[in-house]
């Protein structure tokens, strides 16, 4: 069974070095890496132990050219990619690059939620379900967190994409944070 709808299943990052970006989290976390030749990249995947944990490719050149900067990314996956992108852009977010194919890997597509943030849709081609860890397992992604611009907006879009919803809200000296979840997602 694939992961359920709505929840992040894959992270990468894009950086403009990647031999020294492989270096710097393998150090850090621990992380074993694997290059993957493709026809016009390559691709690193990081493991903890048995579990992929997220991958990290080059930027490409079209990308440096426009201004991207080195930075993680989020795939979230969907049941239907490109049906996902028109609920998007629906939502009132934005679709900067259109649903397409990775062979023998999934369908993806980049998007944008109101206030500039990317995340990626993704379905993968495996029925297989993810290996999940428990949440802060160390080496392993364990919160997502997004800094938002206006958070009544970002809310309303992601509550009416992924159908997340308000756990609680907690409140530190700086700011304020409030928890998005999926059902039964934190075990209730």
């Amino acid at each position: 069974m694939p992961a359920p709808s709505g929840q992040f299943i894959w992270y990468d990052v894009m950086t403009n070095d990647p031999r020294a970006a492989t270096s710097f989290y393998s150090d850090v976390f621990g992380w074993h890496a694997q290059e993957y030749a493709m026809p016009d990249r390559s691709y690193t995947v990081f493991r903890r132990g048995p579990v992929m944990v997220a991958g990290l490719m080059a930027i490409p050149e079209t990308m440096c050219a426009g201004g991207a900067k080195p930075c993680w990314s989020g795939y979230v996956s969907v049941d239907d990619v490109d049906g996902d992108a028109a609920r998007v852009i629906a939502a009132g977010g934005a679709i900067a690059r259109g649903p397409e194919d990775i062979p023998n890997v999934g369908r993806f597509a980049v998007a944008t939620d109101p206030g500039g943030a990317v995340f990626l849709l993704f379905k993968p081609n495996t029925q297989e379900e993810p290996k999940n860890v428990a949440p802060m397992t160390p080496g392993h992604m364990g919160w997502h967190e997004l800094h938002a611009g206006n958070l009544a907006r970002e809310f309303a879009f992601y509550s009416r994409l992924f159908g997340w919803t308000k756990d609680r809200a907690v409140d530190l000296a700086a700011f304020s944070h409030t928890i998005f979840s999926r059902s039964n997602e934190f075990g209730e």
